[in-house]
């Protein structure tokens, strides 16, 4: 396997964690300005507020993107299998 392989695979491999971060990342990101936006709405200055929410809405996002992501690692992990008979020439 060149040089090239393999900083195609690392390249890959931080795409896909990237893409498989992003929906409970997104999830929380909104909810999360969603309730400060509630906060500073009504003058409730409580710190652990939005945590349930962010919380609930990342396993949200977790639920309903879940077989997308392991769709995902799953066709990186079997390509990647399949690429280590040629690591050796």
């Amino acid at each position: 396997m060149t040089q090239d392989a393999l900083l195609l695979v690392g390249r890959e491999a931080l795409l896909l964690m990237v893409l498989a971060s992003l929906p409970p990342i997104g999830a929380s990101l909104v909810v999360g300005f969603l309730m400060s936006l509630f906060q500073a709405t009504t003058s409730i200055q409580e710190s652990t507020l939005s945590v349930v929410p962010k919380l609930c809405a990342a396993v949200l996002a977790l639920v309903l993107a879940g077989p997308w992501i392991s769709a995902q690692l799953t066709r990186f992990t079997t390509q990647l299998l399949l690429a280590i008979p040629g690591v050796g020439s």
